[in-house]
């Protein structure tokens, strides 16, 4: 006798059961969302973009500054104790600053006339650019002790490639780019330039090519990392200006070009290398650095003695902090826990300890005379491009 229709019924309800079921033990965690649609996703997230050969792979493609996150420091630098290194460019010496009690802890003598003390490319020395002196003097960041001084021609600024390959030597009088080993500092290739004043300098996201400013000249370079040659050369659209610190943004879309004549910072599309458009900020602005969140970023104004802050999401300046009693804030860096920004006072032998998230001055410390380039470290990063410390 054939099964009645109940029985078909119930048949069929338990056969569909049992196909969802089982479709419910195979589907991914995420079944609500079409394989489609993740693979469209994926696609739409941007790529990192393809480095210079042998560099660090990027983090984030969106976030140049990722490794730079508060405390987030390298195991090559955790244990070094934490200390602000401020070169006196008229006294030939290092003042050695403890942040915990803003107090100098040790003076170093050096060269004739250091500008700059800069993080090496594996973190593990600090160099001393002892322009007029023709030198670079070795720190131990580890004890805070100087060691070796090599013969190095006017090192006015210094930098490393993002691979670690060669350090590039800002040679100001020399008119030229010294590419040399970046532990012995023996030269592989001289570049003479045509400009007036190399002196700061940033590289692409990419690593492949850098932008560098020349002060005397008013005028911009772009560099072949690879090749170690100039591609491009500009002169800035306003009489008399005077480019200095140089800073990419987080996003890798624009480079920012500190003027102190200009008073304000150029943005550039490093990429095309067309003509900039300039962001005023301040008088005598000088110094960029950005913070630890990758979301503002901190000009100098060296001529008014005061610091703009830039926000990058909004592109625009979004607050300004006046130091109380005036100063000549410079070149400097952000503490590791991005808590304090720290700037030297070019002309007012001394150093100032801002807090950052109100702009407050914590503090004033005398140091040598004609403070420049100060190194906080050791900061956040896994490797370091120069300067006063510029980590990826």
């Amino acid at each position: 006798m054939p099964p009645s229709p109940r029985a078909l019924t119930a048949a069929a309800l338990l056969v569909a059961a049992l196909v969802a079921a089982l479709a419910a033990c195979a589907a991914p965690a995420d079944h609500a969302r079409p394989a489609a649609s993740r693979t469209e996703a994926a696609a739409d997230r941007p790529a990192a973009p393809a480095g210079l050969p042998g560099m660090p792979p990027v983090l984030d493609p969106e976030d140049v500054y990722a490794a730079d996150r508060a405390g987030k420091l390298a195991p090559a630098v955790k244990d070094f104790p934490s200390r602000v290194y401020v070169p006196n460019t008229n006294s030939n010496t290092v003042s050695v600053i403890d942040p915990a009690t803003y107090k100098v802890v040790e003076t170093i003598p050096v060269g004739n006339q250091p500008q700059h003390v800069v993080p090496s490319w594996d973190l593990k020395t600090l160099w001393v650019n002892n322009d007029l002196g023709d030198s670079l003097t070795a720190i131990d960041p580890a004890t805070g002790k100087a060691g070796r001084t090599l013969d190095v021609s006017d090192p006015y600024n210094l930098y490393f490639t993002p691979n670690g390959k060669y350090a590039v030597v800002m040679a100001s009088m020399d008119r030229e780019l010294v590419f040399r080993d970046p532990q012995t500092m023996k030269v592989a290739k001289t570049v003479p330039v045509n400009c007036a004043g190399v002196n700061h300098a940033d590289f692409s996201a990419d690593g492949r090519y850098f932008i560098v400013s020349c002060e005397f000249s008013g005028e911009l370079l772009k560099v072949d990392t690879e090749k170690m040659e100039v591609i491009g050369e500009q002169k800035l659209p306003k009489e008399g200006a005077m480019p200095q610190d140089v800073k990419l943004s987080p996003d890798g879309s624009a480079f920012y070009i500190a003027d102190m004549m200009a008073d304000g910072m150029w943005v550039l599309d490093g990429k095309a290398f067309t003509t900039p458009k300039l962001l005023p900020t301040g008088k005598g602005a000088h110094g960029l650095y950005v913070s630890r969140d990758s979301r503002q970023m901190y000009v100098t104004n060296r001529g008014e003695g005061s610091v703009s802050v830039f926000d990058f999401g909004k592109d625009k300046l979004t607050g300004k902090w006046h130091l109380p009693d005036g100063g000549s804030p410079d070149m400097g860096g952000v503490s590791a826990d991005g808590k304090v920004l720290w700037l030297s006072g070019r002309y007012d032998a001394e150093v100032y300890a801002i807090d950052t998230r109100s702009g407050k001055q914590l503090a004033r410390i005398p140091v040598g005379s004609g403070p420049h380039g100060l190194a906080v470290y050791p900061q956040p990063g896994r490797y370091s491009l120069g300067h006063t410390g510029v980590f990826r």
